[in-house]
């Protein structure tokens, strides 16, 4: 390799961030340019420097690696770390992705290492696999407990108790809570199956709400009618979402 392999660690262990330093300490056509113990700054870093290669934990608090990966602008080669867990390996495995189980030796280390060298100069295979784990990561996971999203720089993590509705917006959805409104690239669809449907009903194709956050139903015209929010806001109800919404109220 003529140039050096752009390196960053992720983990919130610093045992485990010396502990790929030092095998790492070994080669010569590689550069670690930054250290991460957290997901927030992981985001920040990968974007800015754009690494070849990166390792992430699965395990790490306020973000985990499965949710930087959403959050991430570039495809850098990834060796996924992880202590024992049957569905993230499940994932790897399904998917093709390099990955270490904790603890690991120096020798499977360097396997994974040369792996993922001779993967440096396929980005689309990088994109494809990124892309897959997500949508699998999705499948497997039971109902949404937050919603990650990025604007520019900024990271936010929206519980999904705080979310009050979601309106249809093109390719996007945009997000109401009380204090302020985000968009994200999913669907509506996305979000009807992943929101818990004892908390949450579509009421048109453009809308799905928070339950807990319906003031009432208003009829406006012979049949039509408008949900009101407790924030005084009306959305449309389509007769599907009539129907559903008369099973709960």
């Amino acid at each position: 390799m003529k140039n050096k392999v752009k390196i960053i660690i992720i983990d919130d262990e610093n045992l485990a961030r010396e502990i790929t330093k030092e095998y790492l300490s070994t080669k010569d056509n590689i550069e670690i340019v930054a250290e991460c113990p957290n997901g927030f700054e992981a985001i920040k870093k990968i974007n800015e420097l754009k690494p070849d290669l990166i390792f992430l934990d699965i395990q790490m608090p306020k973000l985990n690696g499965f949710e930087v990966l959403e959050l991430l602008d570039d495809h850098p080669v990834i060796i996924f770390t992880t202590a024992y867990d049957n569905f993230a390996i499940k994932a790897f495995e399904v998917n093709a992705a390099d990955y270490l189980l904790k603890p690991f030796s120096e020798e499977r280390f360097c396997e994974a290492l040369q792996k993922a060298f001779a993967h440096l100069t396929d980005k689309e295979k990088q994109k494809a696999i990124i892309k897959n784990l997500i949508e699998h990561n999705e499948e497997e996971t039971d109902y949404l407990e937050r919603v990650v999203i990025k604007k520019g720089k900024k990271v936010s993590i929206i519980p999904s108790e705080q979310i009050k509705w979601l309106e249809a917006q093109d390719d996007y959805v945009m997000i109401h809570t009380e204090k302020e409104n985000y968009l994200k690239n999913k669907t509506m669809k996305y979000f009807e199956q992943h929101l818990d449907p004892n908390l949450f009903i579509r009421i048109h194709r453009s809308h799905l709400i928070s339950i807990d956050f319906i003031q009432h139903l208003e009829q406006t015209q012979k049949d039509t009618y408008n949900v009101i929010l407790k924030n005084e806001q009306q959305l449309p109800v389509s007769k599907t979402g009539l129907a559903k919404l008369r099973n709960i109220l």
